[in-house]
């Protein structure tokens, strides 16, 4: 087993509560379109919704090479102005699925400098619960189930590359580790009879103990499968937590606990590659059904 039990299983709930808020985000978007701040999503036609992946698919590759390069050379500074800035955007988008734009801008604001300043693990993943809807929100109108797909795939295969043969994935997290902040859910926990959560600061958390390790998940593992669901719940026509539309959650959620059960412990894995198969084996159920 990759990690004890309990810290598995705490995992996958913070993973499913981050899908199942981030599809009630995407109803809330798809029942009023406009986005806070004025921010405009691109304008696609509905043809070029099945090419639409490819820019994502360049931004992504683009965005992962200037973080690289940030730590590489030590801009650290610019780095946390940057997280503090994406998490302030895209939780005063989430909030404002649920509240007024005002009251989301400024509880986004409050929780964006919590996280980056004065974090905690309870603050640390509660934003990230939150933090994925948004992007969700942006991108689902734009993306069709083939292109979703295709995405999925493509984001497979670069992980596994990137964490196998490169491994610079791992170099970004174990980055994102020493900079106090990590793009996705983070759990520090003591071993022992008793698995006992550490709240503290996580970059504050001494790995080197041998009683002391961290569950985590990445960003893109959280974002990804939680973009798919969404396109297929707006393509679809589903409901919120209508019984079809919790099928690729779920399917998602099973495949990440055999990667953590299966897993070894103190070593990386490619997510994706496991992820991808639950969701496309729940858009398989939900089509058939």
């Amino acid at each position: 087993m990759k990690h004890n039990l309990k810290a598995i299983l705490i995992i996958l709930a913070l993973f499913f509560a981050a899908q199942l808020v981030g599809l009630a985000i995407t109803e809330a978007y798809i029942l009023k379109p406009e986005l806070p701040l004025n921010i405009e999503r691109p304008q696609v036609t509905e043809e070029q919704k099945s090419f639409t992946f490819i820019p994502i698919a360049f931004f992504i590759l683009i965005a992962t090479g200037i973080v690289l390069l940030l730590f590489k050379f030590g801009f650290f500074r610019v780095w946390k102005f940057w997280f503090l800035l994406s998490v302030w955007l895209t939780l005063t988008i989430s909030f404002n699925a649920f509240i007024a734009e005002k009251f989301a801008i400024i509880f986004a604001l409050i929780f964006a400098f919590w996280k980056v300043f004065k974090n905690n693990v309870y603050v640390h993943n509660f934003t990230e619960v939150f933090i994925y809807g948004a992007l969700v929100a942006i991108f689902a109108p734009i993306l069709n189930i083939t292109s979703a797909i295709i995405l999925l795939l493509f984001i497979s295969l670069y992980d596994y590359i990137a964490v196998r043969k490169t491994k610079h994935m791992v170099t970004l997290a174990e980055s994102q580790h020493k900079t106090k902040l990590f793009a996705g859910l983070m759990l520090p926990y003591k071993k022992g009879k008793k698995t006992k959560i550490i709240a503290k600061t996580v970059s504050k958390v001494s790995t080197k103990k041998s009683k002391i390790s961290v569950a985590i998940l990445g960003g893109g593992d959280i974002g990804f499968p939680l973009l798919f669901a969404g396109i297929v719940m707006r393509e679809m026509q589903l409901l919120l937590f209508s019984f079809k539309v919790l099928i690729v959650p779920i399917c998602a959620a099973i495949a990440l606990f055999s990667l953590f059960y299966f897993g070894k412990d103190k070593k990386y894995y490619p997510a994706m590659p496991y992820i991808t198969a639950g969701c496309l084996i729940g858009y398989l159920l939900v089509y058939l059904l």
